[in-house]
């Protein structure tokens, strides 16, 4: 690892979207690096604190209301703990959704991060930032493995949305010299993924027959490629990338692709579910308008720069998974 700043005491980290699988992770690791942690969450009507729910007896660990919409906001919190670090994750994070809902998807996440990066270059330009770009902003480019250097072509909505903010701060990283980068992370992945996502669908799923609690599962697209790995593993580097001396953009990735029948296979076979004809409905519902085919991506850079590399592979995390939550749902039918 090169060009690494030093951590100083008692650093100050904001993260966005708090609630969600990388938030999540993302801050038991900044408290065990001895930081105070303030995560941002939207206000609803609906308790979805169970990621988080073991920090909040944490004196390092703090929750407060924020919304991407509320630029009076952004400012108040800026004001209020004068962060060293800012990690954007908040966004609304379902390509199909985003076809459905196109305009809230593309102010979220496109207008969200310019507002806050408006906050910070007015309010504390000595804040580095951090913004979640996306894999998905390749789209239908066909020369892959993917780098920092290959051409963006996105097929969707949040796609679109994800290049905006991208190139956004690059600008302002350029313009004003601020320390912000981006993270082109690749499909990450975990137990605490949201269950809507294809892979915690397919390991929930494949827990709940093996029980007894449905028969079988509807999927869309079997036959789309993606580089899969383990979030716990993908939101360290999101931290490196904040700790060098120099801000740039990195791709985080495996190297590896597989396709979602690949991971079906590998956690239904976990299971001791065949054959898998007997359990599987296609849906035409859930395929996209547009399907991006093939995703793999070159973190050579990540690992040069940052010393980063994965420890998960793709088998081991789809039955880290499908263990996960055959374990959770047998202890709920234990306690019934």
């Amino acid at each position: 690892m090169t060009g690494t700043s030093a951590v100083k005491k008692n650093k100050v980290a904001l993260v966005t979207g708090i609630t969600g699988q990388d938030g999540s992770y993302l801050a038991e690791l900044l408290l065990k690096k001895g930081y105070f942690v303030v995560g941002l969450k939207r206000r609803t009507s609906v308790i979805c604190t169970e990621r988080i729910d073991h920090l909040f007896g944490h004196k390092k660990f703090k929750v407060e209301y924020f919304d991407l919409n509320d630029v009076s906001c952004m400012y108040r919190l800026l004001q209020k703990y004068k962060p060293d670090e800012i990690y954007n994750l908040a966004a609304q994070s379902h390509v199909r959704v985003s076809f459905e809902v196109p305009e809230s998807t593309v102010d979220g996440i496109a207008m969200g991060t310019l507002r806050f990066l408006e906050a910070i270059r007015n309010t504390l330009p000595s804040c580095r930032f951090y913004q979640a770009s996306s894999s998905e902003m390749f789209g239908d480019n066909p020369n892959y493995p993917f780098n920092e250097k290959s051409t963006f072509m996105p097929a969707s909505p949040y796609a679109c949305a994800k290049v905006f903010a991208h190139h956004l701060m690059r600008n302002y990283r350029e313009s004003y010299g601020l320390y912000v980068c981006s993270g082109i992370l690749f499909n990450h992945e975990s137990p605490r993924r949201g269950e809507t996502f294809v892979t915690r669908k397919i390991t929930l799923a494949a827990a709940n027959i093996v029980a007894g609690n449905q028969e079988y599962i509807e999927l869309g697209n079997l036959g789309a490629y993606r580089d899969w790995g383990f979030a716990g593993d993908y939101v360290e580097a999101m931290w490196l990338m904040l700790q060098q001396d120099t801000p740039e953009d990195f791709v985080i990735s495996t190297g590896e692709t597989h396709s979602v029948q690949e991971f079906l296979e590998t956690v239904f076979d976990s299971a001791g579910l065949f054959p898998l004809s007997k359990y599987i409905k296609t849906n035409p519902r859930l395929f996209r308008p547009h399907e991006v085919p093939y995703l793999i991506g070159d973190s050579s850079k990540a690992k040069r720069i940052l010393g980063w590399e994965p420890e998960y592979k793709f088998k081991d995390l789809a039955k880290l998974m499908y263990s996960e939550d055959y374990k959770k749902i047998m202890e709920k039918k234990n306690v019934n």
